[in-house]
Order: C-alpha cells, then structure tokens, then sequence
C-alpha cells in the first residue's frame, strides 16, 4: 500500500515541479524577449556595464570571477537590484551569452559568480570588455528535486525505509519510549515546551512541533538537539532558507557544540562563518598543501593565457588537470574527517543533496532529521534530507504562508500543500504537540490570532501581556503609543485603490497618506523608525509607500507580507489596499497571509483599510470587528482634510434603504459597547487626552458642556438635541461668540454646522487634524433666531464652514422630520459641492479676519494699502449665492469651474483654459500665465527647485557633454596603435619584396 501511494506521489510531484519549472522558464524568457535592458536592470533582475576585476580559483576547483562596474559609471556602485547569494546568473558580452554560473557573493560595488570546471577553459574573459548579468531559472534547485524524488521511488532498503511507510499512511507510527524526564538545558522553557521536547525525544520515526507566531520554536528545537547529541545521535538539521540554518546555527554554537555548516560562505551570516566548511578545511591539517595546489593553479593558469603556442598550452591544461586532481582528493578527506566530527550538520534542504559534501558519509551516518520552517518548504525539498535518517523531527506553523509557488496551476494541482501540513491533517494530534505560550505579542494582538486560527489555546507570557510603546525608553506617552490595536476606517472616503493595466498589483495612494502620517506620529512620539515595519500585500503599494517614506525615514522597513514571514517589529502598520465597489479583495483571501501580517508586531498594530470592502470576506470581517471591540477605530476624516466623500446614493442598489444614511462600511447600526461604531464616531473618553502626542490643552474649562457634564459631548441618540439646545441657549444670551471644543467628532461637527446654519449664525472651523474646533457667532445684534422646533423646508447641506473632513451626510434636524434628506443627496455631484464648500471656506476666513475685532469689542483694524494691491493679486474665490438655495448653490459651483480663475474675468474655459499647476485653478488664455494671476512667487520656486534639481535653465539648455570616458578612449588609442602596427607591418614586407 505505501509503496503504490509513494509512486502515485512522485508521479504527480514531478508533474508538478515541472509546471512550475515552465511557469518560471517562461517568466525570464518573457523578460529577455519583450523588455529592455534597461527596464530589466530596473526591475532588479539584470545588471549592465560590468568590468572585469580578478579571478581565481576557489572551493573544489571552481572558477570565481568578480566583476565591478565600469569606471566612471554610478560612482562605481551597483545599481539597486534584487540579486543574492545562490541565484543562478547568465554572463553576456558581446557575442550574446557565454557562461552560466552561480553567484556567490554581492556587495554594493562588486558581485563574484562561480563557474564550473568545465567552462573555465572556454571563458576568454577581458579586462577591456563590457559584461552583463542576467538572473536565471535556478536549474540546480530542480535537478535535485527530481533526484531526490526518484530516489525515494527506488529507495527500499535504506535507513529510511521505516520512516517512508510512516509518512506515506502503510504503517502507524511505533509505540513512543519511555523516557524520564532529563536534565535541560534551557532552565526557563515553560510547560508545553518541556513536553513538546519530552514527545520528540520519546518517538521513533516521526514528531511534529506545532510553534505558532512567537511561542519559542526555535528555543525548543535547539533544546530537542542537544538532548539529542547528548544521547549520542547524529543529528541532521535543515530548513528551506539560509536564514533560518544560520538562526540555529547561531543558539547552537552558544552551547558549545561541535556545529557544522554546509554551503558557500558568501550566503552566511558573518557572525557564523568560523561553523562553515571552508573555516573547518582552512583549520585542517592539510590546509597549506591545499592552499599550495590552488597556488599552483592559478600559476597554471596565468601561463597558459599569456602564450600562444598551442603545444604549451596543451601541456598547461593538461598540468591543471592533474592539479585539480590532487586537489579534489585532498579537500574530500579534510571534508570528511569534519563531517564526521561535527555533533549536528546544518545545511539547506537542498544543501542536503547527495551531489554535495554529504555524499562522502556512509547511508546510516545521521539519526535524527530535524526540519524547520517545513511548512514553508515544498514537500520534494524535505525528502532531500529525509532518505538519510530513520527518523525526522518537523517543526513550522502550518496557519501562516505556504511554500512560494509561481504556477497558479501547480498550486491548485497541491504542489503549495507542504509535508507538515499534509501530515498535521492525515495524523491529527497524535503526532503533533502544539506551543501554547507567546513571548512576542501583546495580548490583545495574540487574543485575535488565538481565536481565529488557533482554536483559543495561545496565552500571552506576563512579560509581553501589556507593554505597550509607551513603554520603550525615549517614548513619549501618546494616545498612538498607548493602543495595542488601530482601525483607521477609510469607508466612505472615496480612496479607492489603483490598478495598472500592465501590472496585476494594486496600489492606494489615499491609504499612502495615512500611513506616513501615521508613522509620523510614532516617530514624533519617540518610537525609532527602525523599530516600525509597514506591510502590504502588493508590491505596487510598496513601492508607492518607500517613495513616500524612504527618503524621510531611511531606517523605516517596507515590505510586503510574503517577504516579512519570519521577522518582528515593536510597531507594525498595515495598508490592505483593496477599496473598491465590488468588494473584491484580490489575495487578501489568504487567511494565512492576513495572520502572518498581524502577528509580526509586538506592541502595536495598525490597519488602514476600507471596512465595506474588506468586510465582504469573513476572515478579515473578524479582524475588523475584533478590533473594532478591542481598539480604536478612527476614519479617515480624522487625518486628511481634503477628502471628497462618497456618493451613498449606490446603497439602494445593494439593497439598503434610502432612509439609511449610515454608510456601509459600518458593521452595525448599534452603538452599544462592543458593537462596530459608524464611521467618524469616537468612543466618549472620561477626560482630556493627548492628541498625536500633544496635550489638549485646559482651555475646556471655558468650552460649553454639552453632556450636563465635563466638556466632552457623549455619544448618544439625542446628541443633535444637545447641540441644539446649547445653541439656542446661546442665541438668547447677550454673548456674541461660542466655541465647542476640539475633541468632538467629524459628525458632531457637522450637525453644529447644520443648527447654526438653520437659525441663521456664522460658524466658523478653524485648526488642523484633530485639533480642529469649531466658533459659532452671531451675524448682526438683531438677529432672531429660526423657531427650534420647525425644521427648515428642505434639509439644509453643510455651509462652507463644515469640516472638508466631515463626511457629507445631513441627519434630521429634530425627531419629527419625516423626509430624510438622503433623496436629494442620490443624484448630486459631490465633488462640485465640495469644490464649491473650499470656496465659500476660504472666503469666510478671509470675513472671519476681518470680523473677528468686532466680536471682541475693538474697532476694525485697518490695513496698509499696499498690502491691499498684493493681495488682490491672488485668484478670488467667485461670488455665490447668499441664501440657502441648493440649486442656486450648484449652479454658481459649475458655472465658476467653467469661468476663468480670475476673479474680474469672465471669459469662458470649456474649450480654451490652461490649470494651473501651483493653485489648480483653469484660467482663460489671457491669464493663465503665473505672474498674472498671482502665482508668480510659487512658479519662481518652482522653477529653482527643477533648475537645483536638473541643473538646466529650461527643457534643452545647456551642451551636452561629448567627451569620452577615459577608459573608452584608451581602449580607442589601443586599437588604433594596432591598427597602425598592422599598417606598417605590412609596408615593411611589401618594401622587402620589392627590394628582392
């Protein structure tokens, strides 16, 4: 039965890998086919205008070659990319590709390739000559799959031959040993660790260690292998990435043991490389007469490309060949008297192979295998190692992201579904033991994870369970460093999300904003930017978020959520992206994906996201409602002041009623405690709290109270009736002027707009963000008031004093309306009207200057006339209709978008108008020049920023530089003395045959 299931296995397997093999062959031919160089070198995948530096012999005889960029080129450094340690590289000149090899080291001014033996001899490389390297398919990695696959088809009498039958469902696993309890090593594990590290260490052929985001995998592997060694095991311990080998690598060196790792030095961390192979032979006892053989090579090899006979060229080869010899037989006897000393061999998954180092020790050497991270690992991978123990140890976290798979195809067919998951579904809790205690997270990040994804059972160690950023040195203590969870709500604001039509990545300029001012105010508050990570799904949002924050905070890290499994941050800030109609959120299905992204922080999380499109998927609508009950939610109002709002007439197609004004990104009507609050509603605080990490001040004392309590209004059903009254109540004062305070919410800000509109007062908005407040004052002395218990005829819209952040949703003035206002909102055009609200806002700031002494008791100030003639230079905002009269209102708002920006000037600008850049207003082509509607000091900067930033008067000045680069023109000045040598060469033998 096991051995028909193992072939049905490999059969498909290999099926699959040769999917994505075709898929990822594809994808570098579409590259060399159809884009550019230089695009290709843009991308990261290609680096052009390389010069040879040096080249020698390295490890086993291979040829390493290092290049540098052209002199004179960027300043000798290589242009940003995306290559690393591993990849496999073609190497172009000229005549189109010459070699294939492996690239083994990269820094910021060289990159080093390794070539094979066999292609050394046919590499006529030359220091004058332009290079390119170009990323390629890595055709290693697949070869040693398909081996490692075949292999395990075949394998019937090997160590592993227990352990295949276990794994493949043809025997149950062997009754665990008992074993007493040991002496460990880590004094400090807690309970589920000490008996995830008891059942390892009890079973015969297979364990799985189940570690959740921060439980301490790592810490209870380290302790399972040296319990391990420490029985006398051979331990072979391997995972998918060279960062993860190098994190064990390092807890194990701690404890003494004798470690050795596989693999190039180039793709080590630093603080490893004395564990390596290459540190192990260099400290071997035939390291000099190594090291006198490579000598000799490279001697060899010098001499055979400066002569040009070919019989001492023969004889040269044949001398290097004979060295080479020499050499690979001594380097395999060091390499095996240290493999054989090691306690635990470290190595990729396929650093494991038989055509490695490995291949050296017998069959049965190893006992034990231990996997990391097998969750993230494609199955064939981790037979690599398998064939070589009777028993395997697999240790990862199956609810976060799977194995990288280019082949939609190859995913679907199961190539993604990795070895611990497969086994984790087919053997259940008999061979999994579960970490259950965190040390990352604070609890309320964990409690969502938890619940989610691991039916409840995490608990957060007293040590994480409430620190918070607060808590660090240096930071302040901020309403930002005091939340553990933020919703910033963007429904309903009108940021929706970007799609290119030849990129499948989305993108989110709105949800850009929100982040740098959000990181902004952790940084104010004296959180370090290299402790903030910022994560999105999609790579096109990344590269909007670094051209928006790498410059201001280099330190910052912006990564997408596949390229940040595996780290952690103290603060981390999330962008989903998706905001659109449909409610279509792309791959943010993953619920993998969205877990991997929550649990990276470790004292605060942050989610900017459109709640009515990411509600549309149950997994993220728990998210959004779990933080909507544990933390702060906050729309998007509260940060950006020029938001056009949504239109909410498409409500009646879904299905809601017109009467239903609250928008859909809502969860729930309710207000009660717990329940999803609407957009722009915040949660009534006690007292006066920071705001963005300034104090709010103590000038409530002298701001009305509105609740019959402390200064700050409660949030309640009969709010609009307490602003009502406190109104009135002013309206039949003899004080001339009311201020609210700054912490009431967008919407409450709005319904004070719309009251004091009704009874015919001035109401002014004035401060940025959330520092913004609102004045009301009495126009004229004799004002009389409107009656407050009749609404005016028609619903009343926001006045240009209305908040440009509060949305635009009117809300019956008194219980007795009966027409809600929302029908003549379904048909209007809200960006007009929110053109026409900064118009009427900038002219009444401009009356509130000059009424503002009057209200206080002083006489009008008075202004000298110069300053009179330089304002009226700059763009007035065009006349509108005094009274309330909505239509009136609009069609003053399209008749001054369809008239020139001055305001004397009446010429229409339907059919001729130039926008200005610097005000964004259209004017006729009489003054659209800068300097003659009033933007001639903003184009003046303008112009010195481009000409500081150019270093160009204007579009073609200047002379463009003809002067060759000095290495070009020494290689010219070569050429052209050979060419004279040849010519005169030939007029000597011409001379002697006449002369014969």
């Amino acid at each position: 039965m096991a051995s028909a299931a193992v072939e049905s296995f490999v059969a498909k397997q290999l099926d699959l890998l040769e999917l994505e093999r075709e898929a990822e062959v594809e994808e570098r031919r579409s590259w060399q086919e159809n884009v550019s160089l230089k695009e290709l070198q843009s991308r990261g995948v290609c680096l052009l205008k390389l010069q040879l530096s040096s080249q020698r012999t390295g490890l086993y005889g291979q040829l390493l070659v290092t290049w540098e960029p052209r002199r004179g080129a960027s300043a000798g450094v290589l242009p940003s990319n995306s290559f690393s340690s591993g990849d496999i590289v073609g190497l172009y000149g000229g005549d189109g590709q010459l070699a294939t090899g492996v690239l083994t080291r990269i820094t910021q001014k060289s990159v080093t390739v390794a070539f094979d033996q066999s292609c050394d001899c046919q590499l006529s490389l030359d220091h004058e000559n332009s290079y390119r390297l170009l990323k390629l398919a890595n055709d290693v990695t697949y070869k040693r799959l398909k081996t490692a696959l075949i292999a395990l088809k075949k394998n019937h009498a090997s160590p592993a031959s227990r352990l295949i039958e276990v794994l493949f469902g043809g025997a149950a696993p062997s009754p665990a040993s008992n074993i007493q309890a040991p002496a460990f090593y880590n004094a400090s594990l807690d309970a589920s660790q000490q008996e995830a590290v008891m059942f390892a260490l009890s079973q015969k052929e297979l364990a799985i260690i189940h570690g959740p985001p921060g439980t301490g995998k790592t810490t209870t592997l380290v302790e399972i292998i040296l319990q391990a060694v420490k029985q006398g095991l051979k331990v072979l311990c391997c995972a998918p990435s060279n960062v993860a080998v190098d994190n064990l690598v390092e807890a194990l060196a701690r404890s003494g043991r004798r470690v050795l790792r596989l693999g190039h030095p180039a793709r080590l961390l630093e603080s490893i490389l004395q564990h390596c192979l290459d540190a192990a032979l260099a400290r071997s006892d035939c390291a000099r007469i190594v090291a006198d053989i490579r000598r000799d090579i490279d001697q060899a090899f010098g001499k055979m490309k400066k002569t040009q006979e070919k019989g001492e060229k023969s004889n040269f080869r044949n001398e290097i060949k004979l060295l080479r010899k020499e050499l690979r037989e001594r380097e395999e006897a060091a390499t095996l008297e240290s493999l054989r000393a090691a306690d635990v061999v470290l190595a990729t998954n396929t650093g494991a192979s038989s055509d490695g180092p490995l291949k050296l020790l017998p069959d049965d050497h190893f006992d034990v295998v231990v996997i990391d991270e097998c969750a993230q690992a494609l199955e064939a991978s981790c037979w690599v190692p398998l064939l070589r123990a009777g028993k395997c140890v697999l240790a990862g976290d199956h609810k976060q992201l799977p194995p990288t798979v280019v082949s939609s195809k190859a995913a679907l067919g199961g190539l993604s579904l990795s070895l611990m998951e497969r086994l984790a579904a087919e053997r259940g809790g008999g061979v999994v033991r579960t970490l259950t205690v965190q040390y990352r997270m604070h609890r309320a990040i964990m409690r969502w994870a938890s619940e989610a994804l691991y039916e409840g059972r995490l608990t957060a160690h007293p040590s994480v369970a409430e620190r918070l950023l607060r808590d660090l040195p240096g930071v302040a203590a901020t309403e930002e460093t005091g939340l553990p969870l933020l919703l910033v709500d963007t429904a309903g604001c009108g940021l929706s999300e970007l799609e290119q039509d030849d990129d499948p990545s989305r993108g989110n300029p709105g949800e850009v904003r929100l982040v740098s001012l959000h990181v902004q105010a952790l940084v104010d508050a004296g959180v370090r930017a290299r402790d903030i990570a910022v994560i999105t799904p999609y790579n096109l949002q990344v590269d909007l978020l670094r051209q928006s924050l790498a410059h201001r905070h280099p330190e910052l890290e912006i990564r997408s959520v596949d390229g940040f499994q595996g780290r952690e941050k103290e603060a981390v800030v999330l962008s989903f992206v998706r905001s659109n109609r449909k409610g279509e959120v792309g791959f943010l299905a993953e619920d993998r994906r969205i877990n991997v992204a929550v649990t990276r922080a470790r004292r605060h999380v942050a989610v900017v996201c459109d709640s009515r499109t990411v509600s549309n998927h149950a997994f993220l609508k728990t998210l959004v409602d779990y933080i909507s009950e544990h933390g702060e939610v906050r729309t998007a109002f509260e940060y950006l002041d020029d938001i056009v709002p949504e239109n909410y007439s498409h409500q009646s197609s879904q299905g809601q009623g017109q009467a239903d004004v609250k928008p859909q990104g809502s969860a729930t009507s309710s207000t009660k405690p717990g329940s999803r609050r609407p957009e722009g509603a915040r949660e009534a605080r006690p007292a006066p709290k920071t705001r963005r990490g300034k104090p709010v001040g103590s000038e409530a004392h002298s701001q009305p109270s509105l609740n019959g309590g402390g200064p700050e209004p409660t949030e309640s059903r009969d709010g609009a009736e307490n602003f009502r009254a406190v109104i009135a109540e002013f309206v039949a004062s003899e004080q001339t002027q009311l201020e609210f305070p700054a912490s009431l919410n967008s919407h409450d800000r709005m319904r004070i707009h719309q009251i004091a509109e009704e009874l015919g007062l001035r109401h002014d908005s004035a401060g940025e963000g959330k520092n913004r407040f609102i004045t009301v004052s009495k126009r004229a002395p004799s004002a009389t008031p409107a009656p407050l218990a009749t609404p005016a005829p028609s619903a009343p819209q926001p006045s240009a004093g209305a908040d440009s952040e509060a949305p635009l949703r009117p809300e019956p003035a008194s219980p007795v309306q009966a027409e809600p206002p929302t029908r003549e909102l379904s048909g209007l055009d809200l960006r007009a009207v929110h053109l026409e609200r900064l118009q009427r806002e900038r002219e009444r700031q401009g009356q509130q200057a000059k009424d503002r002494p009057q209200a206080t008791g002083s006489g009008p100030r008075k202004f000298p006339e110069k300053k009179k003639k330089k304002d009226a230079k700059g763009p007035a905002a065009p006349r509108l209709p005094a009274t309330d009269d909505f239509d009136a209102l609009l069609s003053a708002a399209v008749k001054a978008d369809s008239t020139c920006g001055l305001a004397k000037c009446t010429a229409s600008v339907v059919t001729l108008g130039q926008l200005c850049p610097h005000c964004s207003r259209r004017y006729c082509l009489s003054h659209c020049l800068p300097e003659v509607h009033g933007c001639g000091e903003r184009a003046r900067a303008h112009a010195r920023q481009r000409i500081s930033r150019e270093g160009v008067l204007y579009a073609g000045s200047g002379t463009k530089d003809r002067s060759l680069d000095p290495a070009k023109r020494a290689q010219l000045q070569r050429r052209l003395d050979k060419k004279l040598d040849e010519l005169t060469c030939q007029r000597k033998s011409k001379r002697r045959e006449k002369d014969k």
